[in-house]
């Protein structure tokens, strides 16, 4: 067991590509904990998609050693779709590295980490990372760490991660500078359950921070808010590679098996005791989180229900800020309706599913929830309901309102991008709370409607300012809009995976956008095809797919015209036959393609 003074927990945060993995590299490297043949870009981000998209999507720990002393690290994600990976790992930690890019500057999800981190009251030391890169301005960066944040930042340690510079300065001050953790070695057990993850080989695989106590090999152990016990049978931490350990004491971080074949036993933010002797009161534990957008997914061929089930229920085991539940569709059959913290936390779990468990998958129009007051009816009293799924809309007669989630975004961007941004907020019927500078760029806040956002806000933000406008946002309660239910009709049939919810404004625009995408989409077939977009029996855009035509009077040479005359009024009459009972197939490509509503 490491005595208390030796341990040093920390994680990394900063925003998006600013090299925190990257960082995470060298600290492994230089601790020795991996040889550099061992050694690949980003050891931590273990999922083939971390490494191919060069994000970090699970928080990742390893055990580092450094003249005498235990480092635990955590590599966090920067993106703030998984902003409650990063809550979770601050809570097992004493103290953070902020890393700053020396080029790019403090950006809006380097603040968001930064409070969060605040909050755990949490020693930060800032690094200005990539020194050594030629637009590079580490003074003029150190200035705004200070200015922003309100971080001392003059020995913020100047580092290149990539090239190796400053790492050794960097684990000096960890030493030196993080508070070592608080526990009680003779007290009775109590772990927080940080994160579990299924192995093949070996179970349910659990993360651990100890507070208090001791976590042995052969221990009866229970888990407080699922009241389960189970035996310890292999206690041990990653360096990044297992090692096996004899126990783990108070402040250390480490994992644990224990014969546990389901997941869903181990909540993460659970609480770990001693079965014979437990603790009088659980941790804290997390909040619960909150999805945000809702979509529906579903199995391609129906048959894979079953599957698709048990895939899900195992991922979202590792993954607790994703929520699913059953549910049905007159098109598409059985599948769930799922819950995210945004659009690409839907698309990595998406593609996860297809990757790790081999599922081919329609996912409806994303939407976020919708909170309607009805008016009391012969038959019901008034109630305000919840709404998940445009498809459930009650009838609008009785929707006294519709109210839809707010959200406060903050917004970092280059002075000559500033214009073209606040008319793309504009647009997305957003409000202007303030406008400021900090260190030649504008700061932006803004109130926006969460379903403007959820779309595809982001990658227009990124596209208009050429990558450089960086974006945050968080919750600010419900209010009431002006809503309708749109509805696509394909051959005079609704589409139910299509239909969303809009804004009456905005409403006729999405429509014929919407239209104009699917006539492109969807291969042509031997029989007219109408699209149109419909709010109630009002339709209010059309597009019409024109038939493919087979050349019937091919084996026509001369006589008169007469002969040809009744061929093609056979093909009209059968082509006519067909649109009443022919179906279109869409392609699964089009529905993807099509909910990605671009203003192209």
């Amino acid at each position: 067991m490491t005595p208390l003074d030796r341990i040093r927990n920390f994680s990394i945060i900063a925003h998006i590509d600013h090299g925190k993995s990257t960082l995470a590299d060298r600290l492994i490297q230089r601790t020795g904990g991996l040889s550099d043949r061992e050694m690949s870009a980003q050891v931590l981000d273990n999922m083939d998609i971390e490494k191919e998209r060069g994000i970090t999507i699970k928080a990742q720990t390893v055990r580092l050693e450094w003249k005498g002393h235990v480092l635990n690290l955590m590599d966090t994600p920067g993106h703030v779709d998984f902003a409650y990976e990063v809550s979770r790992s601050l809570a097992a930690c004493e103290g953070a590295l902020l890393v700053v890019d020396a080029a790019q500057g403090v950006e809006a999800q380097t603040l968001a980490n930064v409070y969060q981190s605040i909050e755990h009251d949490h020693e930060i030391l800032p690094v200005i990372n990539k020194i050594d890169l030629p637009a590079a301005e580490p003074e003029k960066v150190r200035a705004e760490i200070e200015d922003i944040i309100g971080l001392d930042a003059s020995e913020a340690v100047l580092a290149s991660a990539k090239s190796g510079i400053g790492i050794d300065e960097i684990l000096d001050q960890i030493v030196a500078k993080i508070p070592p953790p608080k526990g009680d070695a003779d007290a009775p057990l109590k772990a927080m359950l940080v994160d579990s993850w299924y192995d093949p080989y070996l179970g349910v695989v659990i993360l651990v921070r100890v507070i208090d106590g001791s976590i042995k090999k052969g221990q009866q152990i229970k888990f407080l808010a699922a009241g389960t016990t189970h035996l310890v049978d292999r206690v041990g931490a990653f360096r990044p590679k297992i090692e096996q350990l004899g126990q783990l004491g108070p402040g250390e971080i480490g994992f644990i098996t224990a014969q546990i074949k389901e997941v869903a036993q181990t909540a993460v933010g659970d609480t770990i005791t001693d079965a014979k002797k437990p603790a009088a009161a659980p941790l804290p534990g997390f909040k619960e989180v909150q999805p945000v957008v809702f979509c529906g997914l579903f199995p391609v061929d129906a048959n894979d229900f079953e599957k698709l089930r048990e895939s899900i229920g195992k991922l979202r085991l590792n993954d607790a800020s994703f929520s699913y539940e059953m549910e049905t569709s007159a098109a598409l059959g059985f599948g769930f309706r799922c819950g995210f913290l945004g659009l690409l936390h839907l698309e990595i779990i998406q593609e996860r599913l297809m990757r790790e468990y081999d599922l081919d998958l329609i996912t409806t129009a994303p939407s976020v929830v919708y909170r309607i007051h009805l008016s009391h009816s012969k038959t019901e009293d008034a109630k305000v309901i919840e709404l998940h799924n445009p498809a459930d809309m009650p009838d609008p007669n009785r929707i006294e309102e519709i109210e839809e989630p707010w959200i406060e975004a903050t917004i970092y961007v280059p002075d000559e991008y500033l214009g073209s941004i606040l008319k793309l907020c504009q647009d997305r019927r957003g409000i202007q709370k303030d406008l400021t500078y900090v260190g030649g760029r504008a700061q932006l806040r803004y109130e926006l409607p969460l379903n403007e956002v959820v779309f595809d806000f982001y990658d227009r933000l990124k596209s208009i300012s050429r990558g450089y406008a960086s974006f945050d946002y968080h919750q600010i309660g419900h209010r009431p809009g002006d809503l309708v239910k749109m509805n696509i009709l394909v051959n005079n049939e609704a589409v139910d995976a299509l239909s969303m919810i809009v804004h009456r404004g905005t409403a006729e625009a999405r429509g014929r956008g919407m239209c104009e995408r699917l006539k492109d989409l969807i291969p042509r077939h031997l029989f007219k095809i109408p699209i149109q977009a419909a709010i109630g029996g009002k339709v209010i855009a059309r597009e019409t797919i024109a038939a493919l035509r087979k050349d019937v009077t091919a084996k026509c040479y001369g006589g008169d015209a007469s002969r040809k005359r009744k061929l093609l009024d056979k093909q009209k009459e059968g082509k006519k036959r067909m649109r009443e009972y022919g179906s279109v197939s869409i392609p699964q490509e089009a529905f993807i393609a099509a909910l990605r509503m671009g203003e192209e």
